[in-house]
C-alpha cells in the first residue's frame, strides 16, 4: 500500500538522531544557454515520502526547465547546515520552530522562503473515548525531544489537561507546566515508540505520520490538534540568505515554492496520505519584494 510505504520512511526519518547522508555539490546550475537552457536545484529532505509528498511540484516544474535533485539526509541535525555552507540549495524537512532554534544555536545564515504543511499531532487512546475520562492517576505519553516535546504539551494545554506558565517559550518542557487540570503523569518517550506504546498509557501525543504507520485510525483519536493554523509548526523551505541578493535563483526558487502550493499537491495529501498532511500558509509570499 502506498501510504503505509511511504509513512514507514516519515517514521523512519522523522526522528532520527544519528548519522546523515546526501553529497555535496554545487549550488543552482544551468546547462548551456540557449532555449534548452535547464537549471537544476538541490533540494535537502529526510526521508523518501518527501519525494512523494513533492511529485506534482517536480513534474510541474520540470515542464518549466527546473529539474529538483532531491539530497536526502538521515537526520534533523545535518540539513540546515549543509544549506549554510552551499552544499545544497534548499531544504524542506522542518517546522519553524525547529528552523528558528537551529539558527539561533547554529548562527546559520539561512532564511525561511515559503510554507508547505503541517503534520498534525493528536491525543490518541485506546484505553478511553474522550479527555473528560480522564482521571487523576493517569499517564500520558508525550515525544521526549524539544520541538515536538513542546507542541505536545501546547496541544494538551488546549485541551484542558494542564496550564503552561505563561513565560513558557515556544519550546515548553515539562519543567514549565505550572499546573494540572487533570492529575495526570506526564511520560516522556520516543516519539516513534509512542502509538505502539498506548497498551502501556492512558492516551499519548502521536504525531500523525507514525499514527497512520501504525494503523491508528480517526476512531482513536480523543483530542484533535487545534495548533494547524500556529505558524510555529508549519513545515518550511530554507535557502541560503546570500542566494536571495542573486535575482535569477530569487526567481528560480519562487517557481519552486509556487510548484509546491498548489491543487495538486493537496488533493495528493487528501487522496494519498489521508489528509495526514495539511496545506499552511500558502497564502503567504515571504519572497514578495526580493
Amino acid at each position: 500500500m502506498r501510504i503505509r510505504k511511504a509513512l514507514v520512511a516519515a517514521t523512519a526519518f522523522a526522528l532520527a538522531l544519528t548519522g546523515c547522508g546526501g553529497s555535496g555539490g554545487s549550488s543552482s546550475s544551468s546547462a548551456d544557454a540557449g532555449k534548452d537552457a535547464r537549471t537544476t536545484v538541490k533540494l535537502g529532505v529526510v526521508g523518501t515520502v518527501y519525494e512523494d509528498l513533492w511529485k506534482p511540484a517536480t513534474q510541474k516544474l520540470e515542464s518549466e526547465g527546473i529539474d529538483v535533485k532531491f539530497v536526502q539526509f538521515a537526520d534533523y541535525t545535518t540539513p540546515n547546515n549543509a544549506l549554510n555552507s552551499g552544499e545544497i540549495d534548499l531544504n524542506g524537512f522542518q517546522h519553524e520552530t525547529f528552523f528558528e532554534n537551529d539558527i539561533k544555536q547554529n548562527n546559520y545564515k539561512i532564511t525561511n522562503i515559503g510554507y508547505t504543511f503541517i503534520v498534525p499531532l493528536n491525543l490518541y487512546s485506546e484505553k478511553i473515548k474522550s479527555v473528560d475520562e480522564l482521571k487523576d492517576g493517569d499517564t500520558v505519553a508525550i515525544p521526549d525531544d524539544p520541538t515536538n516535546g513542546g507542541r505536545a504539551l501546547r496541544v494538551l494545554q488546549s485541551a484542558g489537561i494542564l496550564n503552561l506558565k505563561p513565560e513558557a517559550s515556544d519550546l515548553p518542557t515539562v519543567a514549565d507546566i505550572a499546573s494540572f487540570n487533570k492529575q495526570v503523569e506526564i511520560k516522556e518517550l520516543k516519539a516513534n515508540i509512542i502509538a505502539s506504546s498506548l497498551p502501556d498509557v492512558t492516551a499519548g501525543i502521536v504525531n500523525d505520520a507514525f499514527a497512520l504507520d501504525f494503523g491508528l485510525g480517526s476512531d482513536k483519536v480523543i483530542y484533535e490538534d487545534t495548533t494547524l493554523d500556529d505558524r510555529r509548526y508549519w513545515n518550511i523551505v530554507a535557502a541560503s540568505t546570500s542566494d536571495l541578493e542573486d535575482p535569477a535563483k530569487v526567481e528560480t526558487y519562487r517557481k519552486v515554492i509556487k510548484a509546491f502550493q498548489t491543487d495538486e499537491t493537496n488533493e495528493l495529501f487528501q487522496t494519498e496520505f489521508d489528509s495526514h498532511f495539511v496545506k499552511a500558509g500558502w497564502d503567504e509570499d515571504l519572497l514578495a519584494g526580493k
